[in-house]
């Protein structure tokens, strides 16, 4: 018996359509008639999921998102120094999010450009759901005395803030430069940051990696 396609199903199947006609022709040229014809559904029924192209490519981030959120949660939950983890979890903010549009970085900038008043409203969100997953460590941290600062939600907001700067919305497609090259520069920010959070009886000896410094 064939299955019948659930609502989240066709979702996502749009949304998977519209990551590739991204990478294939940009956002200005794609349009809601190629979108149904890669999906291979009538138009109509993008428009019940979707009202405008606008909002699909939103959700189109929003679930970049989402599946980012799931990665810093599952880190968050392990075992293991909170030092190490958060380390692992600001560079895997920057790297996923390359990862997730590096495919249409030609058409990046007009992209971002194009949706910026409503990704602006968006990342206010996406950032502060990103800042709770990481206070949750930045506390469990200060508690074992790894880590001192005052306020764990405004050290979280800092760290992001810090690392803000690294994502594909800041930098154009060209300034976004290679993988290798961004992981290393996100990299050397993110043990700066964490060098400053660490509390003085632990920043002598011991790097976030546990090797000596």
């Amino acid at each position: 018996m064939r299955a019948i396609a659930t609502r989240e199903d066709i979702r996502d199947l749009i949304l998977d359509a519209t990551d590739r006609l991204l990478a294939r022709n940009g956002y200005k040229k794609m349009t809601m008639d190629d979108l149904a014809q890669e999906v291979g559904i009538g138009k109509g029924t993008i428009y019940l999921h979707f009202p405008s192209k606008e909002e699909l490519v939103l959700s189109h981030v929003d679930r970049i998102v989402e599946r980012l959120k799931g990665e810093l949660l599952k880190i968050a939950r392990e075992e293991g120094p909170p030092a190490a983890r958060l380390r692992r979890m600001l560079l895997i903010r920057v790297m996923f999010r390359f990862d997730s549009v590096q495919h249409y970085t030609e058409s990046l900038s007009d992209l971002l450009a194009a949706l910026r008043p409503g990704l602006l409203a968006r990342r206010r969100r996406h950032f502060e759901e990103e800042a709770e997953v990481l206070a949750a460590v930045l506390r469990e941290g200060r508690r074992g005395g790894d880590f001192d600062f005052k306020e764990e939600r405004s050290a979280a907001r800092t760290l992001l803030t810090a690392t803000n700067a690294l994502l594909p919305y800041s930098l154009s497609a060209r300034e976004l430069g290679g993988r290798e090259e961004l992981e290393a520069e996100a990299t050397r920010v993110v043990e700066m940051l964490l060098k400053g959070l660490l509390a003085r009886t632990n920043s002598v000896g011991v790097s976030v990696e546990g090797h000596e410094v």
